[in-house]
């Protein structure tokens, strides 16, 4: 079940934090509910690398066999795109808010 606090990103295939305000200015209610959606939504990113991983071996073999200059280039842009999207992926695996007192910093 998804909340208010995020939002479908169909690039990397995954539910990210949309983030209206500063995390100390959360409740301790809301940031309970935003750090348990991500922890659920963090354990998937794994799995999506996974698969894209797999997606990018899949266009280097088709890379391996064309011989349309063209065709070759579509290929190498996917593969780059693909491994953009790990990259971002692997940043936001890393990304572990925790909670806070409101009115921190």
């Amino acid at each position: 079940m998804r909340n208010e606090f995020f939002s479908y990103n169909p690039r990397l295939g995954i539910h990210l934090p949309v983030m209206l305000k500063e995390w100390p200015m959360y409740s301790p209610e809301e940031q309970e509910v935003i750090l348990l959606e991500w922890e659920r939504v963090r354990g998937t990113i794994p799995d999506r690398i996974r698969d894209i991983d797999e997606e990018i071996e899949r266009l280097q073999e088709e890379l391996a066999g064309e011989d349309d200059f063209d065709r070759s280039c579509m290929i190498n842009n996917e593969i780059s795109e693909r491994a953009s999207e790990i990259n971002d992926l692997w940043l936001w695996y890393r990304t572990n808010p925790e909670k806070t007192k409101r009115g921190t910093m």
